[in-house]
């Protein structure tokens, strides 16, 4: 992988962006193998997505689900980045890092609980109705 430095200017490309959407991809496919808690979240998103289809949810509360699962997702990502970040900046440890580790993981905890209740918001009412 080459790495750009400050004072280089590359120019846009479509040679660029296709290569920077292949990182993307590795990126996310390195999380599914080695983050478990990328996998388990992906594997609640799938099931949403079916029970949204199962439900006959409206295309408004497909779009919220949508951004649900795209924002624990995310931040999941995001999460896995700094610990490896903090990990190799300092790999003795330092309690600023374990702070910067625990609140990255607390975003993620947050958005988990945020998507839970979007869940029971919209599904509940369209289970309850079935029984």
């Amino acid at each position: 992988m080459k790495w750009i430095s400050k004072g280089k200017k590359k120019k846009y490309s479509l040679k660029r962006l296709i290569h920077g959407f292949g990182y993307a991809g590795r990126g996310i496919y390195s999380a599914i193998k080695s983050e478990q808690n990328f996998a388990i979240e992906l594997c609640f998103a799938i099931i949403a997505i079916i029970m949204g289809f199962f439900l006959k949810i409206s295309l408004t509360e497909f779009a919220i689900i949508a951004l649900t699962i795209a924002f624990v997702l995310s931040l999941e990502l995001v999460n896995t980045s700094i610990e490896y970040t903090v990990d190799m900046a300092m790999p003795e440890i330092h309690p600023l890092a374990k702070v910067a580790k625990d609140v990255s993981a607390g975003a993620v905890l947050l958005a988990a609980i945020t998507s839970v209740i979007v869940g029971i918001i919209i599904f509940l009412p369209k289970i309850l109705a079935l029984i």
